[in-house]
């Protein structure tokens, strides 16, 4: 039956007259699909109901203040040493950064050494410590004032350190 129905579709004129309308052959050719050897499904009524009612979930932002883009630029008003959560022991250098949308955010300063103080101008981006609560923001070494880790040889790009000069 519906090889007949998609040879009609091809061909109008071999369409009885009553059908031979175009708003009934937009009808018709809803229910075929081209280069296909079967029809397209179409829903019941119970299914029509449940796929309305279906919400997708918006996934959360995991960094918020940075508003969809990759890195801000910050000024830090204070720099301070925090303690990791339970199993974890040590001193986390954190700072907290003033963005430039005016919102205040709490960034962590990776790598061993740092020469932030105060009124220091840096970049943030997206992606806290594991292990410190509240931090969910690293500052970008190697850019603006903050310099990269001093000789530092494995994983550079991260640290801001430029290839050794051989």
């Amino acid at each position: 039956m519906f090889a007949a129905l998609r040879a009609c579709c091809a061909r109008p004129s071999l369409l009885p007259r009553a059908l031979n309308r175009p708003s009934q052959s937009i009808l018709l050719s809803q229910f075929t699909r081209a280069f296909h050897p079967t029809p397209t499904p179409l829903a019941t009524l119970n299914q029509a109901c449940k796929r309305k009612r279906h919400n997708r979930r918006i996934a959360k932002a995991r960094s918020p203040l940075l508003k969809g883009c990759p890195q801000l630029k910050g000024v830090c008003s204070q720099v301070f040493v925090a303690k990791p959560k339970k199993p974890n022991s040590g001193k986390r250098k954190v700072a907290r950064v003033k963005l430039s949308t005016g919102k205040s955010c709490m960034a962590y300063i990776a790598g061993e050494g740092h020469n932030l103080q105060e009124h220091s101008v840096v970049l943030v981006r997206g992606g806290g410590a594991q292990d410190l609560p509240g931090v969910q923001y690293k500052i970008v070494r190697g850019a603006l004032d903050l310099s990269g880790v001093v000789n530092r040889m494995r994983a550079r790009s991260r640290y801001g350190v430029k290839k050794p000069k051989k």
